[in-house]
């Protein structure tokens, strides 16, 4: 027995031995790092990777025009990026999310977050501030885009650029000249009177139904709960329409004002009235933000709103619908007569107090407002986008009288009387729009079946309520 103790050792023992020989040969390998390598090792592991997320385009030209863009900074520079691009609400929900957690981006681009989101993050003291991008070039910009990115501070009790304006957009009403001209409708019989404007389109659903059978609604209107951008500036143009102030150049609120009360009791009872009585399809209460696109592409609707040139871009490349199928116009009168004047609302790219790459995220945006830069990417993204910047406005390609698309937009936030939403005037009014106030209260009126009165009460007592809040945070 013993014997077969001390055979059995002596194989542990040599097993044990040829271990640790492999295992000093392994090391002593790992060890050696070829002096080749040693400079692309060291400058792998100082590299710094500037990450950004930006709104995901509605075709592919947006996006391909975009990574152009950063391609070329990173051939410039040196510099790594790592691009990822989210949908519309996807984004929102993943920054909010980003905020929570503390894993931030370095740098964000998105739609629907500078009305609802940027304000509350810049009076929170979570982004960073970008004067020092902004004052060298700040001449190149009109001043509404300037005031567009100034965003107060609670913290620091000041105001500052805390945006970097990509490109602005406003509301367009698009509709099917094609269908029109089947009822002996055409593009210049559309009135600019307000009243005689709706009833337009009223009229040629109504005749498209009767003549041609058409399954077809006149107006593309949203009705949503959905949180779309289409919805709640809409609804904003409205009360612009009919001179309804909700706050005044101090931020100050006027809610309490009998006449705006009525302003607003007006403005829900007009808007709800067109589903009431059909001429806007069923499900625009459950609308998602290019819904009123696909409505209009696909004839389902006549004509839609749409606070961008994103449906002409979307048919850009199909010359005859482009031109000759397609149209846009502008939005009409007010109902005193007087020209309309339209809500502009600033794209931004923002980058957080807590960005792990603050300098190379204000190189990138510093290189990317370059008007030549950014000439070049509106050009090469479809045209769904304006400039802010004055200088890429004198850009022959925007001064182009042959296509009615970018002519129109030219002509309103050019030659027009425009004006920012109520976010500029008061950060507080940005959570009105996040929470889709207005999108909510005509839910109540189209689908519950509440007055106008108790809606506007509802929604003034709202609003009040998200102002007080906003005064203790």
């Amino acid at each position: 027995m013993r014997k077969k103790l001390r055979r059995s050792f002596k194989y542990w023992y040599f097993y044990l031995a040829i271990a640790f020989f492999w295992f000093t040969v392994s090391c002593s390998q790992e060890m050696q790092i070829d002096p080749s390598k040693m400079a692309e090792y060291s400058a792998r592991e100082t590299t710094q990777k500037l990450n950004i997320w930006w709104e995901k385009g509605l075709n592919l030209e947006e996006d391909t025009a975009f990574r152009a863009i950063v391609n070329d900074w990173q051939q410039k520079t040196g510099n790594q990026v790592k691009l990822s691009f989210y949908p519309t609400n996807e984004l929102v929900e993943k920054v909010e999310r980003a905020v929570r957690s503390g894993n931030l981006p370095d740098l964000i681009m998105s739609r629907k977050a500078n009305p609802t989101l940027y304000p509350r993050l810049a009076w929170q003291n979570k982004l960073q501030d970008v004067s020092d991008v902004i004052e060298p070039v700040k001449d190149s910009y009109p001043e509404h885009i300037l005031k567009a990115i100034t965003y107060s501070n609670k913290v620091t009790g000041e105001s500052s650029y805390y945006g970097i304006p990509v490109y602005q957009a406003t509301t367009f009403i698009f509709y099917w000249q094609k269908l029109l001209s089947l009822v002996g409708m055409k593009n210049s019989d559309i009135p600019q009177d307000w009243d005689y404007f709706w009833l337009f389109w009223q009229k040629a659903q109504y005749e498209l139904r009767t003549q041609h059978n058409q399954d077809i609604y006149g107006l593309g209107l949203p009705f949503s709960i959905n949180g779309t951008d289409d919805m709640f500036l809409l609804f904003e143009q409205i009360l612009e329409a009919y001179d309804v102030t909700l706050l005044n150049e101090e931020g100050k609120l006027l809610v309490d004002r009998p006449e705006v009360r009525q302003g607003i009791i007006q403005c829900l009872d007009w808007y709800s009235q067109f589903y009431l009585q059909g001429y806007v399809p069923p499900d625009a209460v459950n609308w998602l933000n290019t819904d009123n696109n696909r409505n209009l592409l696909n004839r389902v609707v006549l004509m839609t709103p749409n606070v961008s040139l994103s449906i002409s871009a979307m048919v850009r490349q199909d010359t005859d619908t482009y031109y000759n199928r397609l149209g846009v116009v502008e939005l009409p009168n007010k109902p005193n007569g007087k020209p309309m004047c339209y809500i502009i609302t600033v794209k931004q790219a923002v980058i957080f107090a807590d960005s792990p790459h603050i300098k190379l995220a204000k190189d990138f945006m510093g290189y990317f407002i370059q008007p030549q830069v950014t000439m070049k990417y509106l050009h090469t993204s479809g045209h769904r986008s304006q400039p802010v910047q004055n200088s890429v406005w004198s850009d022959p390609f925007w001064q182009q009288t042959k296509d009615p698309y970018l002519m129109t937009a030219a002509k309103i936030l050019v030659k027009g009387e425009t004006r920012l939403s109520y976010t500029s005037n008061n950060p507080a009014y940005s959570q009105v729009l996040e929470e889709n106030l207005w999108g909510k209260i005509l839910y109540r009126i189209v689908i519950d079946g509440i007055s106008p009165e108790q809606a506007a009460d509802e929604a003034i007592a709202r609003i009040k309520e998200i102002f007080a809040e906003w005064k203790h945070q």
